[in-house]
């Protein structure tokens, strides 16, 4: 049986992150709540929630890390084709709770999903403060593609994404890597790898060297918003 360390919400002090499980990978605490202030401090730290329904609030940061640096951002010619053509059209912030529904909805092989009732609303609240955003791509009005995370400093801390429509997800991350904003993002949080955020340009770097770029770019108490206009 796992013991963790159980988070009093009212402190919201999380352990030291060499402490976290190595399997599961990046296990780390369990507990707390999904306050705005919580949220915040955790992603800061780089420590991100994920858990089922049913389950305590589970706490995580994995080692290695995966991470996009934008400068580094990896376009293959169909998405280069895409990108330039007039198909899709990319906005900001203009439908968060649809992103974030289409997100949450079930995959193919998959039962059920991580993104819970609670998660859910605890990121719309985190929107609605200037934290958490949405990179939607459209298509004849619709929606068909998108991602969305939370915002600190220079960093980007992505939470999902999802695509019904060919590289729709892949313009989102782009639009994101190439945000022409007064602080434009260094990094790119993606958690955990996978062959889709590979072909992306994602790579693997220690939990250490992840917390080092943390300090660096996403000091105490500086919050970066995205400009909300259409792209």
């Amino acid at each position: 049986m796992i013991h963790l360390p159980v988070i009093d919400p009212l402190q919201r002090e999380f352990p030291p992150l060499d402490s976290a499980l190595d399997d599961p990978n990046g296990l780390l605490a369990m507990g707390g709540d999904l306050q705005p202030e919580t949220l915040l401090t955790a992603y800061r730290q780089g420590i991100f929630p994920w858990f089922e329904e049913g389950q305590p609030i589970l706490w995580w940061s994995p080692n290695p890390r995966a991470v996009i640096y934008p400068r580094e951002f990896k376009i293959s010619r169909s998405l280069g084709k895409n990108l330039r053509s007039d198909k899709y059209q990319v906005t900001l912030d203009q439908a968060f709770p649809d992103v974030i529904g289409r997100c949450a909805a079930p995959r193919n092989n998959q039962a059920g999903t991580w993104i819970t009732d609670d998660m859910t609303q605890a990121y719309i609240e985190l929107n609605r403060l200037g934290h958490a955003h949405s990179v939607e791509v459209w298509e004849n009005q619709s929606l068909v593609g998108g991602l969305y995370g939370v915002s600190i400093g220079r960093v980007f801390f992505g939470e999902s994404m999802f695509s019904i429509s060919p590289d729709a997800s892949k313009i989102a991350m782009a639009h994101l890597c190439s945000q022409k904003s007064s602080t434009p993002y260094q990094l790119i949080d993606c958690q955990l790898p996978s062959d889709h955020l590979s072909r992306l340009g994602a790579k693997l770097i220690s939990r250490y060297e992840f917390t080092q770029l943390l300090n660096r770019w996403c000091p105490i108490h500086q919050h970066s918003q995205l400009c909300r206009h259409e792209g």
